[in-house]
């Protein structure tokens, strides 16, 4: 049925302004004033605003990790996604030195097929490069449209590339037209921190973060960027936790090197202190990078307003406190990494930052969906409101005040990172490619019917925004 959604006020990162939607085959098919209404379901948005859907370039789904796997699979997490406001996920594939990234890919498809409820794509982990993968790489990009490369600085002996293998990584991806993400962490460094700290018996959480200083994120982000500098390639670092990092970003932007760089909601929000927590609970906020001390927030979201920093991720990464997280009781080292983020990625950017004069309504547009849309190869399917896109639209209250809170969410952990955080906005309805998968905060969509991405290449998306084809 055609749709047409009234009375609300369009917001995409170059405009704002009132119109009417027409939605037809999964398109939004027009924009203007008063558009006939017959044969047409009419949705009242007054008084929301109409954002495209979020797009979230950095999740972890179904993974497996530290010997156990992330409690959110690809049916839960996309539906807590939906929940928050977001339409596309991007997921990491994880692969195995010495097996084929085929391999890889189809474990991927086997975990996300008709399970996720909105639209999906994949990020390639690379581990090592030689005559196999460099062979395999463009199959990867021509067959299975996954034209983003991740290389991990960090976790030594267990996913942690070599500075080798990232620069060769770099220069095959400059050649086939890739964007290469790295984790910007030394893991070197690291691990000696963490041998040391636990032979001196100091175990608890909060030293996982003392362990991964900010001064060895900002040491790898810089690396990482004179690598990509030497090779004339593209670089994306996810995770930006702090100041150390984004200096090191800026500097590279201004010598011309093609970078880019993500934070993520727990790093504007949450500070180190969280990790003091008693009775083990410090273990609930253990990530990588870690939560940095609080004075850089502010280093972020200046960053986030003037350019620096260019998208937010969630980073999603679930494990239960209960049986998943206490597997590091006694061993910081063991506390399965990562945190339950997908839900509420939407609604702090909006609280914290527009909200609270941080960012502007279009440069929350463009974090929260259209720069990872065109970095990624989605524009303009994804990641705007205009005639011929794909109709993934956020129906958005901006005046509904909430509390975060694992009774209330909709991700399949037992605890919320940002319990009793009182935030402000809040998505009452989500279309995907023009079929409601969120309905006055309910959810009506149908497990399976995400739909998997093919992207473009990086190349290709720059082409598109100088061209500026999708502008109004």
């Amino acid at each position: 049925m055609r749709k047409v959604i009234k009375n609300g006020t369009i917001v995409t990162a170059a405009d704002i302004y009132k119109a009417d939607v027409l939605i037809e085959n999964e398109v939004i098919s027009a924009i203007g004033d008063n558009i006939p209404t017959e044969d047409a379901e009419v949705i009242d948005a007054q008084n929301c605003y109409l954002f495209p859907g979020g797009v979230d370039p950095h999740t972890h789904l179904e993974m497996p990790f530290g010997g156990t796997v992330t409690k959110d699979d690809f049916e839960t997490g996309t539906m807590a996604a939906a929940f928050g406001g977001t339409t596309t996920i991007i997921d990491f594939c994880l692969t195995n030195k010495g097996e084929p990234l085929k391999e890889a890919i189809a474990t991927w498809h086997a975990k996300s097929e008709n399970k996720a409820v909105i639209d999906y794509g994949f990020h390639l982990m690379i581990g090592e490069v030689n005559d196999a993968v460099l062979q395999e790489l463009p199959t990867v990009i021509k067959d299975d449209g996954i034209t983003s490369f991740k290389v991990f600085m960090a976790y030594k002996n267990v996913l942690q590339a070599d500075d080798e293998t990232l620069f060769k990584t770099l220069i095959a991806a400059k050649e086939l037209g890739a964007l290469v993400m790295v984790h910007a962490e030394n893991g070197d460094v690291i691990d000696h921190l963490t041998k040391k700290a636990l032979q001196q018996g100091k175990t608890d959480p909060i030293y996982h973060a003392l362990t991964r200083p900010p001064e060895m994120e900002g040491e790898a982000t810089g690396r990482a960027a004179a690598f990509a500098g030497l090779a004339n390639s593209q670089l994306y670092v996810v995770h930006v936790t702090c100041a150390d990092a984004v200096n090191k970003i800026a500097e590279a932007r201004k010598n011309g090197i093609d970078i880019w760089g993500e934070t993520c909601p727990q790093y504007l929000v949450l500070d180190q202190t969280y990790l003091e927590k008693p009775n083990f609970e410090g273990a609930k906020y253990v990530w990588s990078p870690p939560l940095r001390e609080k004075w850089n927030q502010d280093a972020l979201w200046t960053a986030l307003r003037n350019g620096e920093l260019q998208t937010i991720g969630s980073d999603q990464c679930s494990f239960d406190f209960k049986g998943q997280k206490e597997l590091g009781k006694g061993d910081f080292s063991k506390i399965p990494n990562g945190g339950p983020m997908i839900e509420d990625r939407f609604s702090i950017l909006f609280s914290e930052g527009v909200k609270k004069g941080k960012i502007s309504l279009n440069q929350f547009v463009d974090i929260i969906s259209t720069r990872s849309a065109k970095l990624f190869g989605l524009y303009p399917k994804k990641g705007t409101i205009a005639v011929g896109v794909d109709a993934d639209i956020v129906i958005f209250d901006p005046t509904i005040e909430r509390t975060i809170s694992a009774g209330t969410h909709h991700m399949a952990v037992d605890y919320n990172a940002f319990e009793g955080m009182k935030v402000t906005g809040e998505p009452i309805s989500v279309l995907s490619r023009g079929k409601f998968v969120i309905r006055d905060k309910q959810f009506v969509g149908k497990v399976g019917a995400g739909q998997y991405l093919k992207r473009a290449k990086y190349g290709e998306m720059k082409q598109v925004e100088k061209n500026k084809v999708f502008n109004r």
